[in-house]
């Protein structure tokens, strides 16, 4: 349908999962991309996976100075940035909040907060705002929400996002739209090790384990990257083009909000 066509978007966590599925989505949509993560050769392997036009930039979102040189090169190649999706994150160790670290606390803040809050100055600054044009996608998590026992840092990181994709309100006069992707499980590798982890702490297999967790959805399952990449799409694309400062949940009916 080319719905994104010649658009520019920079997608961050593109060497895996949920990132190199929305990289092959969007793709195929006609977008020009732009890949980023912090090892260059997941997103060397997603490049090649796609067909159309990409330019791999290794970076670490934490490092502002790599968050500007990432965006000036997008703009230097391609001229614009169309789309931003927040998709880096870092789910840190589990841990109580009695056996909390500084460090694993402050890491995981950098990435899933920080780290968009960079990424987000960046594309409106060196792009958006003298285009007066703009859509950026956060992705958060059902922990922010609900809060999740051993996630303190991970759960407080993912609800931040919610309050930073309301900063649509100052971007909405320059025609930049805010919109937030709040997913539940996701079938990943990060997700399947997840799940053997604590199924292995509890002393069960990781069937029963997995079963447990889908049963607390409407859908009784949990979703696919494709799925998330799907939402995703639809609000890079004009398709959405009145949507702007929410927060969406893909989850299978786990969150029913309203």
């Amino acid at each position: 349908m080319n719905r994104l066509e010649n658009d520019v978007v920079i997608i961050t966590g593109a060497g895996q999962g949920v990132g190199r599925e929305m990289a092959q989505l969007f793709a195929s949509e006609g977008a020009r991309l732009v890949l980023a993560g912090r090892r260059r050769e997941p997103l060397e392997e997603t490049a090649s996976l796609i067909d159309g036009e990409s330019l791999v930039v290794p970076t670490d979102i934490t490092i502002e100075n790599d968050v500007e040189e990432m965006v000036a090169q997008t703009v230097a190649r391609f001229g614009q940035v169309d789309v931003l999706i927040n998709n880096a994150a870092q789910p840190g160790a589990d841990r109580y909040i009695w056996e909390q670290t500084l460090e694993n606390w402050n890491q995981t803040i950098a990435v899933d907060v920080t780290g968009a809050m960079l990424c987000i100055r960046e594309v409106t600054k060196q792009s958006m705002l003298d285009r007066r044009s703009g859509t950026i996608i956060n992705f958060s998590s059902g922990a922010g929400w609900r809060g999740m026992p051993r996630k303190s840092h991970y759960s407080t990181a993912k609800a931040a996002l919610f309050t930073l994709t309301k900063v649509a309100q100052e971007l909405g006069p320059y025609g930049i739209r805010v919109n937030c992707i709040v997913p539940g499980g996701i079938e990943t590798d990060l997700y399947v090790n997840w799940v053997r982890r604590i199924a292995t702490e509890e002393g069960r297999n990781y069937d029963e384990k997995a079963a447990e967790l889908a049963s607390g959805t409407a859908l009784g399952r949990v979703t696919t990257p494709l799925e998330q990449a799907r939402v995703a799409l639809f609000l890079a694309s004009d398709e959405s083009s009145a949507i702007t400062g929410q927060s969406i949940a893909v989850d299978a009916g786990s969150h029913m909000g309203g």
